[in-house]
């Protein structure tokens, strides 16, 4: 069965094998055996072809997106975007409709691929019938095996004439999503009875979000040339500043060119410093410096900034701080990207030409943000998808994880802790999309599990990253956010143990009733083991004395017995060495070798309880075990 495995062997091998067994005369056991050989090995060829079907695709995604960060105009990006679509699930036909302005609720068709006749261009969709319905009220993707024979679809006569027309079977459609609403819906279709599979599904919801970041992109790009056909007409209008017309002219012409080039916000920057005679700072939506060009004041009213910046965004206008600074908003659409923040140096100009070109350098710095974006948005999912393997895979197959990890540049070496965070009510939608930002910014990775966002961050304050991830989360969603940590620690091995110890912290606060708060497995102590619903006593008892129980092993030494002594004797040396029949400096010893193994804080009153609960459950145990029974 393995030689047939490796040679890539056709289904009809392994049946053969086992006629050839029971045709020499094995027996009833014997080929049983066999049969359960062969549904093994059948089953790890699917599980073999599916890895790779799904490796394919992730690929053709990697490559797409690459593709789609490509500086495109709107009609031939939508082109890409289609022929890749119908190239990813291998159908007959693709295209994409966007809302009508003609009719409310209706979509027309902008761009197909792989059409007859039939589905034309610019051909009005009813959009209370067909998928769309579907797909605007759930917000998710839909599909159907046999449209026209789907009773569950509102059918359209419309719809139904031209899917018959094109002789479709199969649709999928999916939304093109940005933010919290969505713009148009992506549709495949085939011209047969198919139903397709998850991981299809999955595809082309990848597709459409890459594809939405870039169709945003591209119509920022069109407002940037937009703004550049204005700022020409002002400049050439005006007469009296021609020289100056001409500086700022330039600059607009360099930014736009920056951005066709790949350029980054540092030299955005330095272009609108330069042009504007002042200090210019690119600041994301948290308040820090992105990039910078000139010598900022040396103290910064972050306060007056912080208003401003509200300002900026909700008159989608300069805004101007006490201190003399000027602010633009840097947007998306409705999304807050930051602010872009003038000071103005001794030969700064502030007129309305300035102000122009400095809002123009907020939308530039807004398309920058964008392309970078579109293009981490693969290697997002593929590290997403290293964590959630890492917390399935056995240990044995860490091999293959290692190598993951290393192309993925993800250095498990350094310190890392995992935080879980449960929202108290409400949807998660927002909290799933901060945590992509969170993870993206702090070079971390993110899972969803059973509801709770599951976060493995580098660090070494388990407590400080809970606290971190709190703060930041519960002012977003504008409701309690409930955190547990773990940590820290190194390698592998420890990821998935640290996940189900903070997911034990999230399960003693709610016993305590604290939702809305956070704790490290460390400050919980006992009373995770105690109010946690899975009561790991065996973890809590190496977290507390297992270097101690260790050492003992290893070195036939009764430290643990010390231990038990000394806390009996009221933590009086003397007294634990009379109880043991030894010398007071033999208890010394140990209790100096002790603090070595458990750090010099042990004997703290928090600490040494937890020592004493260890001892006692460890104490419990070695009695109950069975007779032969180790460990």
């Amino acid at each position: 069965m393995l030689e047939l495995l490796v040679r890539h062997a056709p289904s009809a091998a392994y049946d053969a094998l086992v006629d050839e067994a029971r045709r020499i005369g094995a027996t009833p056991d014997e080929l049983s055996e066999l049969a359960r050989a062969r549904e093994l090995a059948l089953n790890v060829r699917d599980l073999m072809h599916s890895q790779q079907r799904r490796e394919a695709g992730l690929n053709a995604l990697v490559e797409t997106a690459r593709d789609l960060t490509l500086p495109y105009t709107l009609d031939a990006l939508l082109k890409v975007i289609t022929r890749r679509a119908r190239a990813l699930l291998h159908v007959d036909m693709s295209y994409i409709s966007f809302p009508s302005e003609a009719a409310d609720g209706d979509y027309y068709v902008h761009t197909a691929d792989g059409q007859t006749t039939a589905l034309t261009e610019g051909m009005t969709i009813p959009g209370s019938a067909g998928l769309s319905v579907d797909v605007q009220r759930n917000f998710a993707p839909f599909w159907s095996p046999d449209y026209l024979a789907d009773d569950s679809i509102k059918h359209s006569e419309v719809i139904d004439d031209v899917v018959r027309a094109e002789g479709l079977h199969a649709i999928l459609a999916v939304p093109l999503r940005h933010g919290d609403s969505h713009f148009g819906v992506l549709y495949c279709a085939d011209r047969k009875i198919r139903h397709f599979t998850p991981d299809e599904i999955a595809l082309l919801t990848s597709l459409a979000d890459l594809a939405a970041v870039a169709i945003e992109k591209s119509r920022a790009l069109n407002r940037v040339q937009a703004e550049v056909a204005e700022l020409e007409v002002d400049i050439s209008g005006t007469k009296s500043r021609l020289a100056d017309g001409a500086r700022l002219h330039d600059a607009v012409v360099a930014m736009t060119d920056l951005v066709l080039t790949g350029g980054d916000l540092a030299g955005l920057a330095r272009l609108a410093g330069q042009a504007l005679g002042g200090t210019v700072l690119v600041r994301g939506t948290d308040g820090r410096t992105l990039a910078a060009h000139g010598e900022p004041p040396a103290e910064l009213d972050e306060e007056g900034l912080t208003r401003a910046a509200l300002d900026a965004h909700h008159s989608r206008h300069t805004v101007s701080t006490a201190d003399g600074c000027r602010v633009a908003a840097v947007t998306a659409g409705a999304e807050d990207l930051g602010t872009l923040v003038l000071c103005p140096g001794p030969t700064g100009q502030t007129g309305d030409s300035e102000r122009h070109l400095l809002e123009h350098a907020a939308r530039t710095a807004g398309v920058l943000q964008l392309m970078v974006r579109s293009t981490s948005v693969a290697e997002s999912q593929f590290r997403d998808a290293f964590f959630d393997d890492l917390l399935t895979t056995p240990p044995e197959k860490y091999e293959q994880l290692q190598e993951r990890a290393r192309r993925l540049s993800i250095d498990l070496d350094r310190p890392h802790v995992v935080v879980v965070a449960r929202p108290e009510g409400g949807s998660q939608g927002r909290a799933l999309v901060w945590a992509s930002s969170y993870t993206y910014r702090t070079g971390g990775l993110k899972s969803i599990r059973d509801g709770v966002i599951a976060l493995l961050l580098p660090g070494d304050d388990a407590a400080r990253a809970a606290q971190a991830v709190s703060d930041a989360l519960s002012p977003l969603l504008e409701r309690p956010v409930t955190v547990g940590a773990a940590g820290p620690f190194t390698g592998l091995e420890p990821v998935r143990p640290a996940l189900q110890e903070a997911l034990r912290c999230l399960d003693a606060l709610a016993a305590l009733d604290c939702h809305g708060t956070t704790a490290s497995a460390r400050e919980l102590g006992f009373l995770g083991v105690l109010l946690g619903d899975a009561r790991d006593v065996s973890g809590f008892v190496a977290d507390a004395i297992g270097p101690v129980l260790d050492y003992d092993a290893q070195r036939f030494t009764q430290l643990v017995q010390t231990l038990e002594a000394y806390f009996d004797a009221g933590s009086s040396p003397t007294h634990a060495a009379d109880n043991l029949h030894v010398h007071p400096n033999t208890v010394s010893r140990r209790l100096e070798r002790i603090t070595e193994l458990l750090g010099p804080e042990w004997q703290k009153p928090a600490r040494a309880l937890e020592i004493q609960l260890a001892l006692r459950l460890q104490r419990v145990r070695g009695t109950l075990r069975a007779p032969g029974q180790e460990g």
